[in-house]
Formats: structure tokens, C-alpha cells, sequence
């Protein structure tokens, strides 16, 4: 066993959830997949990676707890952890190869729902295993790695709100709100259906499209966090056209018809725009801050309690009430 390998010690990442504030298709690429413009924010609602090194001759393995994420040979984190290896550059076990890894994944955040977490716990598998390795692999080889795992994971590299662009791989950090400004609360409605995101696509593709102004708001949106123009108040007044800037809502409703008639009573019960993350099927609404958030779940909870609510699936939703970060401390 080398000094490098007596080294290695536990390295513990949370993996973010995000929310797309904004989603626009701008069309069909030649690879297949769909350009898009999308201001993409973590949230406080996270998953919680932590790697160990394996005893050596063993193989990569994971345990995960919470929520059903289905098979576990499917998972990201397994495949962030082969991609990392695959592209470690020699040096820090000689001629040794990188030893297997043991990872263990506390699942919060609700699975195939338009929140990211597949693809941010592959982003924090892929930064924690360079880290648990002290391999140096330079921003841009992270970045290309990421982007062939998954389309969302380039996006928790940045840390941060930004625009993203491209099938995901182009990532532009943006500013955020003003200094100063309390942090927006967001609610989160998970309804107990799941979506897969090729499905949507594929019922994009097939004609269900909105009216094709998710593009301008998308636009218009990160030019002013780019120009640092927003605060919360700003923020919450554009709740309306934020909450009809998804591309993909029109097509989710085709896939799952039960989500049309669930976002209706969501805005008569709550009183505010909702709008629909990703490919859905989580919807949110945006608060003034974490307090206001979790008072609005609490209304929530009350309504679906009277059977106000309109339910796709055969289980009540997933409510969280959570708060837009700034930043989050997962990968660098």
C-alpha cells in the first residue's frame, strides 16, 4: 500500500436539489438532443453523498437510504465514480490504479420529479472521489467529464444560479440577487407520479408545446441577474411569467393528464402563479422568504387534508418548503 493510499480519508458533499425558474427549448440539435436557455438556482433541499475508500481488490459500491431511487447499478454516483477513474491522470498511486470506493447517499430529494437529484448527486460524487483521490484535474476536464454523465450535472458544478445553455454542457454563473436581499423561499409540490424526462421530450417533440415565450423571459431573466438588477420584491413580482416560462409544462401535461387539474387547485389554494420544474412533476411558487414558505406548507397540508387538492397517483404529494441558495458548498 502506498503513502497516498494510507492518506485517503471520508469526504462528505450535500447534493442540492435546483429548480428551473425558466425553460426554454430552442430546438432539436444534430446529436438528438434539444438546445435549451434555462436559469437553473440550488436549493436547500439536498441529498447527502459521503465517499470512503475500499479495501483494496474490492469494487465500487453503494448504500443509499431515504427515498427508492430505483436499481442501485443504475445510479449516477456509481457512474460519476467510473468516469473519475477513467480519467484520473497518473501520479498520485504511482502505477497503482485508484482505489475502489465505498459511498454511501442519504436520498432526499424526491426521485424522476424535475429537481436535479440523479444528476447533482453525480456532481458531488465526481468532486468528492478527486477529492478522496487528491487527483488534480483541471476545471475544464471536470466540466467535459460531467457533461458526458448527464446533461443537468455540468449545472452543480458552477455552485451557484446560472444560465445554461446548449443539452445542458454550457454553463454561464450569473449574480443573484441583490447584497443584502433575504433569500426567496420557494414551495415545493411533488405529486406521486414520475415523469421521465424522455417521455416529456418525446411528447414535445410530438407537437405539445406553450405559445414559444419561455424563450424572451428566459433571456431577459439572466440579463438582469447578470447586470446584478434584481432584488426579492423584483424577483416576486415576475413570479407570473416565471411560472409560465417552461416549454416542457404543455407536454408533461400530455404525459401525466392528472397534472393539469392538480396545478389548478395548487393556484387556487396557495393564490399565486405555480410553475412546473424542469420536466416536472414537481410545481413551485415563490415566497418572500423561508418563514413565508412554510407557512404556505402548512396551508397546504390543511387543504389536502380537506381533499382540496386535485391528486395525480395513488399517494398524497411531497411538500417541502426550502430556500433558493446563493451559493451551496458542494462541488468546486
Amino acid at each position: 500500500m502506498t503513502d497516498a493510499h494510507r492518506r485517503l480519508g471520508p469526504v462528505v458533499r450535500l447534493a442540492p436539489a435546483k429548480l428551473n425558474l425558466t425553460l426554454a427549448v430552442l430546438g432539436r440539435r444534430e446529436d438528438g438532443f434539444h438546445a435549451l436557455h434555462s436559469v437553473m438556482v440550488p436549493l436547500s433541499l439536498a441529498d447527502q453523498l459521503s465517499l470512503a475508500p475500499a479495501p483494496p481488490g474490492g469494487v465500487d459500491s453503494l448504500h443509499r437510504t431515504g427515498l427508492d431511487a430505483g436499481p442501485i447499478e443504475h445510479d449516477l454516483v456509481l457512474r460519476a465514480i467510473r468516469h473519475a477513474r477513467e480519467a484520473l491522470p497518473r501520479g498520485p498511486f504511482g502505477a497503482d490504479p485508484a482505489p475502489p470506493v465505498a459511498a454511501r447517499l442519504d436520498k432526499r430529494i424526491p426521485v424522476a420529479a424535475g429537481l436535479g437529484g440523479g444528476s447533482s448527486d453525480a456532481a458531488a460524487a465526481l468532486d468528492a472521489v478527486l477529492e478522496l483521490w487528491a487527483a488534480d484535474v483541471e476545471t475544464e476536464r471536470r466540466a467535459a467529464i460531467a457533461a458526458e454523465i448527464g446533461s443537468d450535472v455540468p449545472f452543480f458544478l458552477a455552485r451557484g444560479p446560472a444560465l445554461v445553455e446548449g443539452r445542458g454542457e454550457r454553463v454561464t454563473p450569473l449574480a443573484w440577487l441583490r447584497p443584502g436581499e433575504e433569500a426567496p423561499g420557494v414551495l415545493l409540490v411533488t405529486p406521486a407520479v414520475r415523469l421521465p424526462t424522455p417521455a416529456v421530450f418525446a411528447a414535445y417533440a410530438a407537437g405539445h408545446r406553450a405559445g414559444g415565450a419561455a424563450r424572451l423571459a428566459s433571456e431577459h431573466l439572466a440579463a438582469e441577474l447578470r447586470d446584478g438588477r434584481l432584488g426579492t420584491r423584483d424577483l416576486l413580482a415576475r413570479a407570473a411569467v416565471l411560472a409560465s416560462a417552461n416549454d416542457l409544462a404543455a407536454a408533461a401535461d400530455a404525459v401525466e393528464p392528472g397534472l393539469l387539474p392538480f396545478r389548478r387547485s395548487l393556484v387556487r389554494v396557495l393564490a399565486r402563479p405555480v410553475g412546473l420544474s424542469g420536466s416536472g412533476p414537481t410545481h413551485w411558487a415563490l415566497y418572500p422568504s423561508l418563514d413565508a414558505a412554510r407557512a404556505a406548507s402548512d396551508a397546504l397540508h390543511a387543504a389536502l387534508a380537506a381533499g382540496r387538492l386535485a391528486l395525480p397517483g395513488d399517494a398524497p404529494p411531497a411538500i417541502h418548503a426550502v430556500s433558493i441558495l446563493a451559493a451551496h458548498g458542494g462541488p468546486s
